[in-house]
Formats: C-alpha cells, structure tokens, sequence
C-alpha cells in the first residue's frame, strides 16, 4: 500500500518553520524559502515602462538548490500551504512562490499567522484561503515604483557627483528631513529669556518653598531680559508675599497604548539604546520562535510589523486575570480599555503584545539572550500595562503674589501606582528637576521673601534627530510604512548620506548635496507631502480601490519629464562634494584632518595629499567599560578593514579583542560582557577569569580548533580569512603571553591572541 503524502507548508524562515512543525504533527513537512526566490532582476531595468510597467521577475540564482528542493517537496505533497508573513511583502513572497512552484488554487492555500501559538497555527490551517490579489498588486507596484526611482536616478546622480550613488523615493525624503533638520540647527538664532525664582518661608511655622515667576495677576509671562528682571525684583524684594491661590486635585494618568512597529522601536532606541533594524532583526526572532526550557520553540510575540492598536477579546481577558491575580483588581480599569489607531493604520494585525501573557519575561529569562530577554520584557510590561488602571497623582498648585506679580509652585506624588507598577514611558527629552513637596498652605496666608535667585537662559536650537525621532517624524508626515523604517534608516547610514554621532543623526556633506540636488531638479521625489500622498495610494491599491498600473502611470509621466529636463540642465556639469573638517590635525603636517570614504568606510586622512599621506581611523565609542581599566571601549577598523575593540588608552593599557562588547555587565563580577562577531544572535560572555561565570575560549563557540604553536602561518595570507585567523589565533594566544605588545603596535598586521587581550 502507498504511503499517504504529507501535506507541505512553506514559511520563510527555519526558526519559523521548527516552531511550527511541532504545532501540526506528522501529516504536515515545513520547509523556509529563505525570504524572496524571485524578483526583479539585479542587473537590468526589468520592467516594461511602455507596455504598461510589466515586471519581468527571475529566479534567485543564489537560492537555486532551496527552489530545487522546494519544487521536489512540492511533487510529494498532497496540498501545498503558503504561510509566509501576514503583510504585503509576505503576500508577495506567497504568489512568487506560487508562480515560482507551478501551484494553482486547487493544491495550494493561503494561510496566515499573527501569532505562532498551537491555537492560532491550528485555526489558521482550518481556515485557508487564496492569495489576496490586491496585497500583492500593492506591493508590486511599491517594488516597480522604487525601481523606476533607482534606476532612472541613481545614474544621474553617479555622472554628475559620484560613482556609488542611489536614490530611493523614501531613503531620498528621509535624508531631506535629516538635512533640513541640521539646516534649522545652523540658522537658527538663540533668544534670551530669565527664570526668577523666590524662596519663602512661613511666618511662625516651619515651611520653605521654591516658587517661579509666573506672570502679573492679569495674565502669564515670560521675562525677556535683565532689565525685566530687575524692574519684578525691585517691586517685590521689599513688599508682603500672600498665598493667592492653593488648587489641590487627583491627576489621572492612562496608560500609553501597546506598541506598535514605530513605537516599539523608539522605545526600544530610548531605553535600551537599539537601532531600529536591531529592535526589528530580535523582535522577529521573538515572534518567530525561541527555544523555551521543557516546551521546544515558542513564538513569544504576535507579528512585529504592525500600525493597528486592536487587542483581542481573549489576549484582554488573559490580561485582566494575570493583573487581578498578581497586583490586585484595584489595578484593573472597570471599563475595557480600547485605544484608538491612526486614520491611515490599515488595522490588518493586532498591536505587537505578548503571545502568552502568562509567561513572563523572568520565568524565561534563563532561555533568552540579553537582548532578548528585554525586549521581550518591554513588549510584555508595555501590553499588561496598557491594560491595566490610570496612575493617580495627588497634585497641588500654590499661587503666591506680591505687587501685582504672581509666583507658581507646583508638585504631585504618586497616590496610586496603577499602570506605573508595571511599566512607565521612555522620553527623548531630558527629565525636569523634581521638586520638594510643599508645606500644607492656606488661601490668603502671608510668606516671607527669604531668597531671591535669577538666572539667565538662551532658547535651544531643535535638536538632531535620533533612530527613535526620525521614526516618529515619519510616521506623523505618513512617510513609508511598519515594514520601511528600519530599512529606510540603515540605508541612509549605509549610503553616507548621515551619519550617527552618539545618538544623533548628521547629515554628511555628501548628503547634504545630493539632497541639494533632489530638491532642486526632482522636487516631488523629495517632497513629503507627495510622498505621503503616494502612501496613500498604495494603502488603495491594497483595498481594491485604485489600479496599480494607474498609479504608477499617473507617477511616471511627470517623473520622466523632471529626468529629461535636469539630465539637459546639468550637460557638462559635475557637482563637488565639499571635504567634511574634523576636530582633529595631521600627526605629521598639523593640517585639519578631513574626513574620506574608502572601500572600509569613513577615515581621516590630510588634505595635503599626496605630499603627505597621513591617515587615521575614525573611532566609534562602543557600549561598556575597558575590562583591565574601567576607560572606555572603542571600536576601530584595521588597515586591512577588519574592526576590532579597544581600550579608548591604548597602549597604556594594552586591552584590545576582536570580540564584540555589549550593553550587558555580568551578573556576578559586574564587568562588561563580549559576544562574538558576525550576524546572529549570539550569547554574551564574561571575559574576567577571575569570575566565576568566566566563558574559556574553547567554549566560546571559535569556528577553528586550536592551531600549534607555530603553525599559524602568514600574517598576510591569515589576513585574507578573517575567520580563521581569528580561531587560531585565540588559541594559540595561551601559549603566547606576550603577543601584547605586538598586537597594541599593529592590530592590522596580525591579529592579537584574544586570551590575553581580554584578561
């Protein structure tokens, strides 16, 4: 008798596909396609502009044995389920594999998964559907519409400033707004304004207070200068201050709404120093499936890219009982709690919340990386805290007036905790100074003037964006969508068109110039209203309402003339890209170090070039301490381009690894842990040998095996395989104690004995 075939289901990812599997038994093989195996091609336009922008899509010709594999389990199955990533892009994923497979709707199906729990994957399989035609136009027509962009512009832009150069349609506005930014912080002109304070007493009891000008009795207003100053402090240093006015109340907090895709990440870029495509790349392995102690993989988080703020009945009644159970039903609102999304959230997901709210982060954390563990901790804590009672804060106001001037006191304390316990909003702005509470006064009580103090004060420019204010922009101006921010971002910063100082984002003079030239010639490119509008039209073409080819028709006829009428302009033109200063002077000529781009990135080097050919690395300052000094730890690059980790001291303290540090102190020693370098995730490790939760090197998962001792061969040839070099030179740094200095004077050379390094 012959066998039954299996029914074959098709993700994208492998941790996806094992945590799946072991949801639906043996009747169904789970294969991942490894994201895209078919697209537009790398080399060629590959779209029809003329016959109605048809797209000429070809296979990955890196992915052929998956699609070799993929098209044979395809022949052994009896239905086929696509169950790639419930948004456009997944709905894309699934009809080119559909294509790509020779499937039809009679053995195959759409299936979809917001979250990948047991219940969820088992009801998604009763209720297949078919592949939504109009996800799919939409995200044809945003891919066709970026090409065009790319490769309509991306050659202007080599000809006319320099080879390398791309443009994009959202990566273009993204950079104007970076620009613009730094434009506003260059022009702008600082104003003058005062804080007067008075400190008062009470007379006859114990009770001193700090209050703020705040205006005359008639209205509020602010002192622009010192001869306002002067002429308050003259009218009150010797008249009676009276208690005008004492306004108790409870102040209601609410809890901020579960995260959505830009949420999550400024918050995870606020609190916890992440990059956005950091947040996304840890998020996506969350929701894709950890391995959990005693259950096997566990999908922890609903799907990641998301702008809808709806919570399902179950998940809030889930959270409703975990509160009661834990905190109390004083901590859960009487009202369900329903939060209202944007205009523009197409509400196709739930917000980003935790699978299972009653597993909680530290009941797991033994099983998740650092980074991991908190976000999945920020997830989980912002999700029960958007579900449970408003903060109530017993908030008081003193008004105390003198010669017609009124002085303002004001302070809260927390009454009652509600959502607070659980969680509390990061801000991008510094926190204000906490005030002292204030002493039990009454209406028309008389104070006495004890101090009083003037100070100075100078408007701030607007300050540069961050990962986390750039998102926000965006999102508030409707520029791109959950799955384009992250992306949009690293490009920007891979392209050099700006830069990450700290925190902040810089635009380079490179940037500054080819927005320069967007504006001027391709002004709706960089426009972000045209750029919210087409947004817009996309989220129609999702819903049924517009045509895709009608759209991008209606994009490409002005865009073609814009093309021509600058390519004309600009005949015989080549626009320079002014050098960008540093802070820093030539060690041999003491010119003003510029900076330059290279095959590695971004270096220093001396402007009098060629007669003098001083080069320096630019250092980028890396999270922790230098574990042998407590200075810190910077990130430089070698002369061949490998990065490496070094004490900000140098020599003098001779610590330098080729291991990654990160956030994490260790639990035990409290020094700055290290993980190794490459894509992944990857477990921190203690590198203090003096801890006992010290990770020897032959444990720390080095590809190689220890190498003898002199048989690590030439600097130079190990240099052409970093890999694995870096193994054997970790271990044979044990038996070479004294690789230090060598390794301190030329880390480009050979790299250094990792062991002694980190001890």
């Amino acid at each position: 008798m012959a066998k039954a075939k299996q029914n074959l289901l098709i993700v994208e990812s492998p941790a996806k596909a094992k945590t799946i599997e072991k949801y639906l038994g043996g009747d169904f093989k789970v294969k991942a396609s490894m994201g895209h195996l078919r697209d537009l091609p790398k080399k060629t336009m590959g779209v029809d502009i003329e016959h109605g922008f048809v797209p000429e899509y070809v296979p990955s010709q890196d992915r052929a044995d998956i699609i070799k594999e993929l098209k044979t389990a395809v022949k052994n199955s009896e239905t086929v389920y696509l169950a790639t990533d419930p948004d456009r892009e997944g709905e894309a994923i699934s009809w080119h594999l559909k294509e790509l497979l020779g499937l039809d709707d009679t053995n195959s199906h759409r299936v979809t998964f917001n979250e990948i729990t047991k219940k969820a994957v088992q009801e998604s399989i009763q209720k297949p559907r078919r592949i939504d035609q109009d996800l799919v136009d939409s995200q044809q027509a945003r891919r066709i519409l970026d090409r065009i962009v790319g490769y309509k512009l991306s050659p202007l832009l080599w000809a006319k400033i320099k080879r390398g150069l791309s443009a994009g349609r959202v990566q273009s506005v993204a950079t104007r707004m970076v620009v613009e930014r730094e434009e506003e912080i260059t022009a702008f002109i600082p104003e003058e304004y005062w804080h007067l304070d008075v400190t008062l007493d009470r007379i006859g009891k114990a009770g001193r207070f700090k209050a703020r000008f705040h205006g005359d009795t008639e209205k509020k207003r602010e002192l622009k200068s010192e001869v306002e100053v002067l002429e308050v402090v003259g009218a009150v240093k010797d008249a009676p201050f009276t208690v005008d006015k004492v306004k108790r109340r409870d102040q209601h907090r609410a809890p901020s709404p579960p995260f959505i895709t830009s949420t999550l990440q400024q918050e995870a870029s606020r609190k916890m120093g992440m990059t956005t495509r950091r947040t996304m790349s840890i998020a996506q392995q969350l929701y894709e499936g950890v391995e959990i102690t005693g259950e096997g993989a566990v999908g922890l988080i609903t799907y990641m890219r998301t702008d809808s703020l709806r919570i399902s009945e179950e998940a809030q009644g889930d959270a409703k009982r975990f509160i009661e159970g834990r905190y109390g039903k004083e901590y859960r609102p009487d009202v369900k709690r329903e939060f209202k999304g944007k205009k523009s959230a197409q509400d196709a997901h739930e917000a980003i919340r935790p699978s299972n709210v009653f597993l909680t982060p530290e009941d797991i954390k033994k099983d998740l990386t650092p980074e991991q563990f908190r976000l999945y901790r920020l997830i989980w804590s912002r999700f029960l805290a958007s579900q449970m009672s408003d903060a109530v804060y017993d908030s008081v106001t003193i008004d105390a007036v003198s010669a017609g001037y009124v002085f303002r006191a004001n302070h809260s304390a927390l009454k009652f905790a509600g959502f607070t316990a659980v969680y509390e909003e990061g801000k991008d702005e510094e926190k204000e100074e906490v005030q002292s509470p204030l002493p039990d006064l009454a209406e028309g009580e008389a104070v006495k003037l004890s101090k009083i103090d003037k100070e100075q004060k100078f408007t701030q420019p607007p300050a540069r964006y961050t990962e986390a204010s750039l998102v926000r922009a965006m999102e508030e101006l409707g520029i791109g969508r959950p799955s384009t921010y992250a992306p949009t971002i690293s490009t920007i910063m891979n392209r050099e068109y700006v830069v990450k100082e700290g925190k902040h984002l810089r635009p380079t003079a490179l940037g500054t110039v080819v927005t320069g030239l967007m504006k001027d010639k391709f002004g709706d490119i960089v426009d972000t209203h045209f750029t919210a509008q087409m947004e817009e039209n996309l989220d129609q073409v999702e819903e049924g309402k517009r045509q895709w080819q009608e759209v991008l028709s209606e994009f490409y006829v002005p865009f073609a003339k814009e093309l021509e009428e600058a390519e004309k302009s600009l005949d015989g033109q080549r626009i320079k890209v002014p050098d960008e200063l540093s802070d820093e002077y030539c060690d041999k000529c003491g010119k003003q170090l510029v900076i330059k781009s290279g095959r590695f990135g971004r270096f220093l080097a001396c402007p009098g070039f060629p007669e003098c050919d001083f080069t320096k690395p630019i250092v980028i300052e890396m999270p922790g301490k230098c574990p042998k000094c407590g200075s810190r730890i910077l990130k430089r690059t070698s002369k061949r381009g490998f990065p490496y980790y070094a004490c900000e001291k140098g020599k003098d303290c001779g610590f330098m690894t080729w291991d990654v540090p990160v956030a994490d102190n260790c639990p035990a020693c409290g020094k700055t842990m290290f993980k190794l370098s490459g894509r992944g995730s990857r477990k921190p490790f203690c590198v203090n040998e003096e801890c006992e939760n010290f990770l020897p090197e032959d444990k720390r998962g080095y590809k190689k095996k220890a190498a003898a001792e002199g048989e690590s061969g030439d600097a130079a040839a190990e240099e052409k395989k970093p890999a694995a070099k870096k193994a054997a030179t970790k271990k044979t740094a044990a038996k070479k104690p004294a690789a230090k200095k060598t390794t301190a004077k030329k880390p480009a050379a050979k790299k250094p004995a990792t062991k002694k390094a980190t001890k």
